[in-house]
């Protein structure tokens, strides 16, 4: 007789605040020689990170922030700004305020580390910068990480053409592309793989070829799968197609050269 046990697994999670303590040099004075903080602030792309910072004086009480704003600058490795934020001062913490980093202000920041500063700024535009400790540094380090949401994969993009003279009087000239995997090991019995045609003034038709072939030679049969007509467009053309392939590739029906820049493809 054999038994079974079952068991549920519990794993915990914690949600909690990101809250970070700077000085603000608004005495003149330091009266304390000890580090502040040394933790690197961790930020994620694909969502909304909520960043709370607690501003305190050299003998770390919190400052009033009334008639004050707090603002956020970072910078990546080049000094380039990537990040200019303000903070919302809290209603009934003194010396708290609340930075957003927004799922938009990453899209275009790559995982990285970057260098970041606050400065706090009166009703007059006066800014007094704030330091990460007691010994005057200013900079703290930002991690932008896309571990929690990956995201969508970059596409792959098919920007060689070669022809193909067929057979004399039996086809015409053909344009082949260079063929690409199709990605069949991420795929179930179904996928859907989408494309788009970057072309100017090009007039003709560009068909979906795909192979279930484990290697290309020259003699890999390929299927048309779908057909898109081109005439002189400007803009990208989408094109979908269904089912697991082992590659894909294009075929175009007049010379594609200068007229096609690029097929981008998502499996």
């Amino acid at each position: 007789m054999i038994s079974y046990k079952y068991s549920m697994q519990l794993i915990p999670r914690y949600l909690v605040n990101n809250r970070t303590t700077v000085v603000v040099n608004d005495t003149g004075f330091i009266t304390e020689y000890r580090p502040v903080y040394s933790r690197n602030l961790k930020v994620y792309r694909g969502i909304d990170n909520n960043i709370e910072f607690k501003i305190v004086n050299a003998d770390q009480k919190p400052i009033s922030l009334t008639s004050k704003t707090v603002k956020l600058v970072a910078f990546d490795e080049s000094n380039t700004q990537v990040l200019a934020e303000t903070g919302t001062n809290h209603s009934t913490i003194k010396g708290l305020t609340t930075i957003v980093v927004s799922e938009n202000d990453l899209l275009s920041v790559k995982d990285q580390f970057l260098k970041y500063s606050l400065h706090v700024e009166d009703a007059n535009q006066n800014k007094t910068i704030t330091y990460s400790n007691v010994y005057f540094d200013n900079n703290g380090i930002m991690q932008v990480s896309s571990d929690a949401f990956p995201g969508a994969k970059d596409s792959k993009s098919v920007t060689t053409f070669t022809e193909d003279t067929g057979e004399t009087g039996i086809d015409d000239s053909v344009w082949h592309s260079e063929s690409i995997s199709a990605e069949p090991g991420i795929n179930g019995n179904e996928a859907v793989h989408t494309a788009a045609i970057y072309s100017d003034t090009y007039v003709g038709d560009v068909k979906v070829q795909v192979t279930l072939d484990n290697s290309i030679d020259a003699s890999t049969p390929w299927a048309d799968v779908a057909t898109v007509s081109l005439n002189n467009e400007t803009t990208p053309v989408p094109v979908n197609f269904v089912g697991v392939f082992n590659y894909v590739r294009f075929e175009a029906s007049t010379n594609p050269a200068d007229k096609i820049s690029k097929i981008l493809v998502r499996n």
